[in-house]
């Protein structure tokens, strides 16, 4: 089976957005920044009302709901970042074997993704996850990389999700 498809930019950054968004690591790290921090609001209110003249009701009220805005908006935020920083990389230098034009070519003993200036190859063994979304299919060859097939470039998605399947259980 071939595909020929092209990743762009909203590619790579919904691979990084998706990614984030369903690995321990990712999850972990936005439930400790967004819970944890308004925990620190309400103690610097306490903390302030013993070194100040200002008595603790008020500065809690206000230090509370700044920590109910930050638990409501700070998802948003977080996964904004990560798309902003995933942006950056991107333009950091030569990205012509990510960003571009694939070939991928998959058999029975793995796949071959060629680009404009590298080919790379793997067998199924080497794909450690197959995972997708409403949009993508993602082949893990690491914990944090993976070939990103974008669906509205596959013919028939339900044969080459079976294709795959297949392929990974052998």
């Amino acid at each position: 089976m071939e595909i020929h498809y092209k990743l762009t930019e909203e590619d790579y950054i919904h691979f990084n957005l998706y990614h984030i968004k369903n690995s321990k690591t990712g999850k972990r790290a936005l439930a400790l920044q967004r819970f944890i921090t308004p925990l620190f609001f309400i103690i610097i209110s306490y903390i302030y009302s013993l070194i100040s003249d200002m008595s603790f009701l008020p500065l809690f009220i206000i230090f509370l709901v700044t920590s109910i805005l930050w638990v409501m908006f700070y998802p948003k935020y977080f996964y904004g970042l990560i798309a902003r920083n995933a942006k950056k990389m991107i333009k950091e230098g030569n990205n012509d074997g990510l960003i571009g034009n694939h070939q991928l070519k998959l058999t029975e003993e793995g796949l071959m993704d060629t680009s404009s200036n590298k080919e790379t190859k793997v067998t199924w063994l080497g794909i450690t996850s197959f995972q997708e979304d409403d949009g993508y299919f993602f082949l893990y060859n690491s914990s944090v990389s993976s070939y990103i097939l974008p669906k509205r470039e596959i013919d028939n998605v339900d044969e080459m999700r079976q294709y795959i399947q297949s392929n990974l259980m052998q």
